[in-house]
């Protein structure tokens, strides 16, 4: 099933966290919708997109990250840093446990 069908929008928890992230985060004034738009626009058009969209929820979690940086919100170190520690912690999870960011195991 493609992200994309209307029957189920997120397939995945995090999607919709980072959906609702970036809704929070207009409301709040970080960004406009039509400076939204162009930073997913740019995500989605690469040449390395998925045909089916597939993919379509690392594009708005890679445009979210741009504009962030764009905005001097979320400096792009800052960023790959959190995301190599959930890294980290998803791999030293047991499966089926929640991943937790305290399981990063350089972080204790």
């Amino acid at each position: 099933m493609s992200v994309l069908d209307d029957r189920q929008p997120f397939t995945e928890p995090w999607q919709a966290q980072v959906f609702a992230l970036t809704v929070h985060l207009h409301e709040q004034g970080v960004f406009s919708w039509p400076e939204w738009a162009e930073a997913l626009s740019a995500e989605v058009r690469s040449p390395d997109a998925a045909p089916d969209g597939s993919d379509y929820y690392e594009h708005w979690t890679a445009a979210l990250q741009a504009i962030l940086a764009a905005k001097g919100v979320a400096a792009d170190a800052a960023v790959a840093d959190v995301a190599a520690a959930w890294e980290r912690a998803a791999e030293a999870t047991p499966h089926g446990m929640p991943i937790e960011l305290a399981n990063d195991p350089e972080a204790r």
